[in-house]
C-alpha cells in the first residue's frame, strides 16, 4: 500500500470513527442532560471513546499519542460532570489536530442538539410560551426566591374554544391560541408597567389552558383587577381569516400563602376556582375559598365512597305517591333514590347523582334502581296492586348501547309487564336524545310503558320535539310552583305552561306541592296531578305499604 492509499484509508477511518463517535456521544449527552440512566451515558461515552482510541492507536502508536489519548479520555469522561464546553486537550491539538478538530466539532453538535431538544421540551411550539414542564420548574424557583411574599396563580381556560376547532379546523384554532397569548401578554405588561415587582410567568399548559404566576403581588385587589381585565380582553371578538370569533375565558385565582404554599398547591386551588367560574357561566374570574376547598373535599370523598355503594348495600328507594286533583286517588308512585351513608345518614340524590354521572358510576347505580323497581312491582303484582311506579333515567344510561335491552330483560326476569313502569327523563335529556333513542322510547311506550319529562321548566325545550316525542306526562319543576301563591307573574307562567302541555295532549304533574293553597291554584289552572308534602312525603317501602293500606281503607269507608 503506497503512502497516498494509506492516507486515504486513514482519513476514511477518521471520518467513520468520528461520525459514529459523534452519534454515540450526542446520544449520551442528551440522555445525561435529560437525567436518564447514567449507566447508559457511561456506556455510550465508552463506545465513542473506544472508536477514538482505535483511530489514535492505529495512526500514532507512540508515548506522546498515549498521553494525548489519556487527556482525551479525561475530557470525554468529564461529560458525566456536565462539562460540554471545554475544548479538546491542548496535547491532542498538538499531536493530532484533525482529531482535536473532530472532538471540538462533536461537542459543538452536541450543544446544538441539546439546545434544540431544550426548546422542544420546554416551550409550546404553537405560542412559544413555556410549556407545563418549564412552567412548573420556573415557578418553583420564583416561589423559593420570593420567600414569604404573597404570590398569585391564575388559571385561564377558554370558554368556547372547541367550537372554533370544530368549525374552522385546528390550524385556525392554533392561530387563535397565538392571538390569545398575545392579548394576555399585553394585559400583563400594561398592568405591571414600571413596577419593581418581579415579572410574572405566562405559560400554555395544554389545549386551551393558560396559566400565569405572579411571584410577588401588592395585594388581593390588584390581582383580582388583573383577572377582570384579562376576562374582558379575551371577551373582545377576535378577527380570524374573515371571521369574528367570540370565545371568553374562565379564570381561577389562588394566592399564597392563604391557598397554598407550593406551586402544586396553588395550581390545584386555581384550577378548582377556574371550574367554579366556568360553572357560573364563564367570562369571569373566581377567587379560591375555603368553601370551594370543602366542596372539593366532599366531592373527592363522595366519589371514592360511590365506588362500592352498591356492593355494600347502602342504596335505598323511597316511594312518594302522586294524587289526582280530580278524584283524590293515588294514581302513581315515584321511586326516589336515597343513599344510606354510614357517616352522614340519608343523603338525597342531588348530593351524589351528578358526581355519579360525571364519573360513569351511574351505570351500576341505574342497574340497581331498575332491579329494585322490578322487585317492588313484582311484589305489588302478587298482591293485586296495579299502580304505576316511575323512576328516573340518567342521560349517561342512554349512552349505553345495551340500555333498552337490559331494561326489558330486568323486568321480564321478574315477570313485571312494562305497563307498570314509567320512565322519567330530564327536560334537557329529552330534548337532546338521538333519533335512535327516540325510536327505542317509542317502542317501549308501544309495549305499555309510560314516558314522562321530569323537572320541566329548568332546561331548554324544543317545541317541535315536545310535540313529536312519545310522551304521556310532563312534570312541572318545583321552581315553577314555589311562588304561585304570592306572585302574579309566577301564576301567569304556570298557566301558560299548563296550556302548552295540554296542547301536546299530555297529563300534567306538579312536583313539590307543599300546601293546599298551591294545590287549589293548580287545580284551577287545569293541573291533573300533584306530588309533594301536601299529599305525602317520600317513604321507604314498609312505611309506604302501611300508608297505602290506610289511604285505601279510608276511601273504601267513604
Amino acid at each position: 500500500m503506497n503512502d497516498g492509499t494509506a492516507q486515504k484509508v486513514s482519513n476514511a477511518l477518521l471520518s467513520g470513527a468520528a461520525g459514529v463517535a459523534s452519534f454515540l456521544f450526542s446520544l449520551a449527552a442528551f440522555l445525561y442532560i435529560t437525567e436518564l440512566d447514567k449507566q447508559i451515558v457511561a456506556s455510550l461515552v465508552a463506545g465513542a471513546f473506544c472508536l477514538l482510541i482505535s483511530y489514535v492507536a492505529s495512526e500514532r502508536p507512540n508515548s506522546e499519542s498515549a498521553r494525548a489519548l489519556t487527556a482525551l479520555a479525561e475530557r470525554l469522561l468529564a461529560v458525566e460532570d456536565g462539562d460540554l464546553t471545554s475544548p479538546a486537550p491542548a496535547i491532542l491539538r498538538e499531536t493530532n489536530p484533525k482529531l482535536a478538530a473532530a472532538v471540538d466539532s462533536l461537542f459543538e453538535e452536541v450543544r446544538a442538539s441539546i439546545e434544540n431538544a431544550h426548546a422542544l421540551g420546554m416551550y409550546d411550539p404553537v405560542t412559544s410560551l413555556p410549556n407545563r414542564l418549564h412552567f412548573r420548574s420556573e415557578a418553583d424557583k420564583m416561589l423559593s426566591v420570593a420567600g414569604g411574599a404573597r404570590s398569585a396563580m391564575l388559571f385561564v381556560d377558554l370558554d368556547r374554544f372547541k367550537a372554533v376547532n370544530d368549525c374552522l379546523g385546528h390550524a385556525r384554532g392554533d392561530q387563535l391560541l397565538v392571538m390569545v397569548a398575545n392579548r394576555l401578554r399585553v394585559v400583563v405588561t400594561a398592568e405591571i408597567g414600571d413596577s419593581a415587582l418581579p415579572r410574572p410567568l405566562l405559560a400554555r399548559l395544554a389545549g386551551d389552558e393558560f396559566t400565569l404566576f405572579f411571584p410577588e403581588i401588592e395585594g388581593l385587589a390588584e390581582i383580582e383587577m388583573i383577572s377582570r381585565r384579562m376576562a374582558l380582553a379575551i371577551s373582545e371578538p377576535f378577527q380570524l381569516q374573515g371571521h369574528s370569533i367570540d370565545i371568553g375565558a374562565s379564570i381561577g385565582v389562588a394566592v399564597s400563602p392563604d391557598h397554598g404554599s407550593t406551586v402544586e398547591g396553588l395550581m390545584r386551588a386555581a384550577d378548582l376556582a377556574m371550574y367554579r367560574a366556568k360553572a357560573r357561566g364563564g367570562g369571569q374570574h373566581c377567587l379560591f375559598s375555603e368553601e370551594l376547598k370543602r366542596e372539593h373535599q366532599l366531592r373527592v370523598e363522595t366519589e371514592q365512597a360511590l365506588t362500592d355503594v352498591v356492593p355494600r348495600g347502602q342504596l335505598r328507594l323511597a316511594l312518594q305517591p302522586q294524587m289526582s286533583l280530580t278524584t283524590g286517588e293515588t294514581t302513581g308512585v315515584e321511586a326516589l333514590l336515597r343513599w344510606q351513608h354510614p357517616r352522614d345518614g340519608i343523603r338525597a340524590p342531588a348530593t351524589f347523582i351528578p358526581i355519579a354521572e360525571q364519573t360513569g358510576m351511574i351505570g351500576e347505580i341505574g342497574d340497581w334502581v331498575m332491579d329494585q323497581v322490578a322487585i317492588i312491582l313484582s311484589g305489588w303484582r302478587r298482591q293485586g296492586v296495579k299502580r304505576r311506579l316511575s323512576f328516573n333515567i340518567s342521560p349517561r344510561q342512554l349512552d349505553r348501547v345495551d340500555f333498552f335491552t337490559r331494561l326489558r330483560h330486568t323486568f321480564a326476569a321478574h315477570d313485571v309487564p312494562l305497563s307498570m313502569i314509567e320512565l322519567e327523563f330530564t327536560e334537557t335529556a329529552a330534548m337532546q336524545c338521538s333519533e335512535s333513542d327516540l325510536a327505542e322510547i317509542a317502542a317501549l311506550r308501544a309495549e305499555g310503558a309510560s314516558i314522562a319529562i321530569d323537572d320541566f321548566g329548568t332546561g331548554y325545550s324544543n317545541l317541535a320535539r315536545l310535540r313529536s316525542m312519545p310522551l304521556d306526562r310532563v312534570k312541572l319543576d318545583q321552581s315553577l310552583i314555589a311562588e304561585i301563591e304570592t306572585s302574579e307573574k309566577a301564576r301567569v307562567v304556570v298557566q301558560a305552561v299548563v296550556h302548552l302541555i295540554k296542547g301536546v295532549d299530555c297529563e300534567i304533574v306538579a312536583e313539590a306541592v307543599e300546601n293546599s293553597a298551591q294545590a287549589d291554584l293548580l287545580r284551577a289552572m287545569g293541573c291533573d296531578t300533584v306530588q309533594g308534602y301536601v299529599f305525602a312525603e317520600p317513604m321507604f317501602e314498609d312505611e309506604f305499604n302501611a300508608w297505602l293500606a290506610n289511604a285505601d281503607g279510608k276511601r273504601s269507608v267513604a
